[in-house]
């Protein structure tokens, strides 16, 4: 294994980032169910699984494309929580909470990738 991606802190914070999108779908209209509350919580959870995944793959080249894969999921996110923000759906400072804390998960992911990438490779 790579790395220990249950101690990589950009994946901890991510796991934080699940938790609060579920608990703000909670206070989504039923009427969301099947869209945007099931996008928003797949999208949630792509981000700390890609990674995971990731974290164990043989090559930095490999670990960064599915950092880029987490780093999308989280636009994808983002897009979904400011349709709800238009919308006016749920409680706006549990929105606002899961806003602040994307935009931090983003920031760690595309320095984790920039770190990941620049690493020099160790001979065998």
């Amino acid at each position: 294994m790579k790395h220990n991606f249950k101690n990589l802190k950009v994946w901890q914070k991510a796991m934080d980032l699940t938790d609060l999108t579920y608990s703000y779908c909670g206070e989504l209209p039923s009427t969301e169910r099947y869209n945007l509350i099931d996008q928003i919580n797949r999208c949630s959870c792509s981000i700390p699984s890609n990674i995971a995944e990731g974290s164990g793959k043989r090559t930095n080249i490999h670990t960064a494309e599915f950092l880029s894969t987490s780093l999308t999921s989280s636009f994808e996110l983002e897009t979904q929580l400011l349709i709800c923000k238009r919308r006016q759906y749920g409680n706006i400072e549990k929105l606002e909470s899961c806003l602040s804390l994307l935009e931090e998960v983003q920031k760690m992911i595309f320095a984790f990738r920039e770190h990941v990438v620049n690493k020099p490779v160790n001979p065998i």
